[in-house]
């Protein structure tokens, strides 16, 4: 990787006994600690990461805070909050390096573009002008339906995990997406490619395409510890996470950003650009 590359998507799991999760979740994964970050960026040849707050702790941002001051100016942050925030919580969590507002529906099986649209009628107008993005995990057919009240946001939007479109998608779902990357209203992350189905090659060519429409609006992240749901385990079951080598990785980076500048330019500068490093 080049020098000052960023893994864009990340999340750092704490023991129960100190960091509970929600009652009401949908999974449990294993602990993953700052530690184990810091030995998986090492093991990238990363410099930089992007903490990701997960489904399983609401808004309790406690652990991505204090990960994110233990990193002292090498992370950034990506929260889910209460509506009820005041401003002056909103901006010791700007402080600490947070950038970003997750509206996450799809880990909680509530993906639709009216989830999408409330989320962005509730905070467009204070996040607006403060370095801040909304970033979207949903599902393809949401995000499609939503994409033109996401094109008039004026704020940058993050899609999460190639905007969960199957490579197999045809050409008149994937449109309104593609449309909306191509203006240069959102960034796509390149990551999680289990998450959409598809054979490597298929992924791949997805890949290329998005970074040929609009190389300054893509991210990559290797979505580590990369949780995982045992089918058929009960919600408080520890589900294990996938098994996926850092040379694994590496070599995904390198199929979907063959061209060394291209891959500067996604690794470097555009997170560079979008979390303020």
């Amino acid at each position: 990787m080049p020098a000052g590359a960023c893994d864009c998507h990340v999340h750092v799991v704490g023991p129960q006994d100190s960091h509970p999760m929600l009652a009401d979740r949908h999974y449990t994964p294993p602990p993953a600690s700052l530690e184990q970050l810091r030995a998986h960026l090492a093991a990238l040849g990363a410099a930089r990461a992007v903490i990701v707050q997960p489904s399983f702790y609401g808004t309790d941002n406690g652990l991505l805070c204090d990960s994110l001051e233990a990193l002292a100016g090498a992370g950034r942050g990506v929260a889910v909050l209460d509506p009820g925030i005041d401003d002056a919580a909103l901006a010791r969590l700007h402080a600490l390096g947070v950038r970003g507002l997750r509206v996450n529906l799809e880990s909680v099986g509530a993906s639709s573009a009216a989830g999408v649209t409330a989320a962005l009628q509730a905070w467009a107008g204070r996040l607006c002008g403060g370095g801040w993005h909304l970033q979207v995990y949903a599902s393809h057919g949401a995000i499609a339906q939503a994409a033109p009240d996401l094109r008039r946001l004026g704020l940058p939007v993050v899609l999460d995990h190639f905007a969960m479109m199957p490579p197999d998608l045809s050409a008149a779902e994937a449109a309104p997406i593609f449309d909306l990357v191509g203006s240069g209203a959102a960034y796509v992350k390149l990551s999680a490619a289990y998450r959409i189905g598809g054979d490597a090659a298929a992924v791949t060519a997805l890949a290329r395409r998005l970074v040929a429409l609009r190389p300054d609006r893509m991210l990559w992240a290797s979505d580590w510890p990369h949780t995982n749901r045992t089918p058929g385990a009960a919600p408080t079951d520890v589900s294990p996470y996938r098994e996926i080598a850092a040379g694994s990785l590496l070599a995904q980076a390198a199929d979907w950003l063959p061209d060394p500048a291209t891959r500067r330019q996604v690794l470097v500068d555009n997170p560079a650009a979008l979390y303020g490093f």
